[in-house]
């Protein structure tokens, strides 16, 4: 059962002081499962054809945590090559599989 100064914020009133820190922990703590995965468990990923799944989910949620500054780049450094490799921008003659139209 949630307490009560969560059912609050949950109902528009304000959000608790502990909000923004709890949110970047829950989020370093995603991190780290994310890693985790990576590290420990690609090939399986690879063999269940997933890794393009972890890789877009990875991407997305590296690109939300830089955009709001809610986990600290000494945290994620160990992933900095692939995080380069799959946050960078498309390539001016690079086209999506969408039709323009």
């Amino acid at each position: 059962m949630l307490n009560d100064k969560y059912l609050d914020f949950l109902s528009g009133k304000d959000f608790p002081n502990s909000f923004e820190s709890l949110v970047k922990k829950v989020c370093r703590y995603l991190f780290h499962v994310l890693a985790h995965i990576y590290w420990a468990h690609f090939k399986e990923t690879v063999a269940l054809e997933l890794q393009g799944h972890l890789n877009t989910l990875y991407t997305h949620f590296i690109v939300f945590v830089r955009e709001f500054n809610l986990v600290e780049p000494k945290e994620t450094c160990i992933m900095d090559d692939l995080s380069e490799v799959l946050c960078a921008p498309l390539l001016p003659h690079t086209h999506n599989h969408v039709t323009e139209r």
